[in-house]
């Protein structure tokens, strides 16, 4: 997929902490539970950690006691990538930016309604803007 940010590996470790770029560009997962907004429930939106690029709304987020911020649904304007994801041993479908192709968790079937999707995303994948 061709991303409207692109940008080299040398500068995305610049401009991104060891541990971003460990979860946003290598595809790492951060610890559950100790994430700055899974417990977050302010009004705003959540954008990707790498690009700040529009995501999730406040509204779709709710508590799945995974230990990771779970939106239902995504923003439509978001479009976010879907890819398979076969490693660990397990089928999961990644979710990567639409806008830089960073990586932002994987998306599980046993959300709530109305689409019974768990958006399971890294707290360092995301930049919380509260609602002014």
């Amino acid at each position: 997929m061709a991303y409207k940010v692109t940008k080299t590996e040398e500068e995305w470790k610049k401009e991104l902490s060891p541990e971003a770029y460990r979860v946003l560009r290598q595809a790492g997962t951060e610890r559950p539970f100790v994430g700055e907004y899974t417990n977050t429930e302010d009004k705003g939106t959540y954008h990707c950690g790498a690009c700040d690029f529009e995501l999730f709304a406040s509204e779709q987020k709710y508590h799945s006691g995974c230990g990771w911020p779970s939106f239902w649904t995504e923003l439509e304007s978001a479009n976010i990538e879907k890819k398979s994801d076969p490693s660990l041993g397990m089928k999961r479908v990644e979710l990567l930016c639409s806008n830089c192709g960073s990586h932002l968790g994987h998306v599980f079937n046993d959300g709530p309604p109305p689409t019974g999707q768990r958006y399971c995303i890294n707290s360092i994948s995301l930049k919380f803007k509260k609602a002014e």
